[in-house]
């Protein structure tokens, strides 16, 4: 990924190099401000590719916290710490009440859902490099 607007690469104390994880900020200024969210959300934070699953699951059929859990195999604390972080960046949205309350994919992470595939993609090429 060299010359990618998206890489950049640092030196390291022997001389050699790595690539970073994230954009040049110069290219986060190009982006609008649900993009750089996006950015820290799924791939500059602890627990992104988690938090990606939970996202894709959500997408693919609302569903409750238990039912997440369940379908992905993971534990139910987990699941809710992540929706938690979902909803509070309004990444999703939450219709009913409090107990099985159903989880749906919010306007703006649907139109932005391009770029999240994107973020995604160029994410997990860097880490498996």
């Amino acid at each position: 990924m060299p010359g990618s607007p998206w890489t950049k690469a640092a030196r390291t104390p022997g001389g050699g190099s790595i690539l970073l994880l994230r954009p040049a900020y110069d290219d986060l200024l190009a982006l609008d401000a649900f993009e750089r969210l996006l950015w820290w959300l799924f791939a500059g934070s602890t627990g992104a590719s988690t938090r990606a699953e939970v996202l894709r699951a959500v997408r693919e059929q609302p569903r409750n916290a238990q039912q997440l859990s369940q379908a992905l195999g993971l534990d139910y604390t987990t699941v809710r710490h992540h929706l938690r972080v979902l909803v509070d960046n309004r990444v999703v949205v939450t219709e009913g009440e409090t107990y099985g309350k159903l989880y749906f994919v919010s306007d703006s992470m649907d139109a932005h859902w391009p770029a999240l595939e994107a973020i995604l993609e160029k994410s997990r090429g860097r880490r498996l490099k």
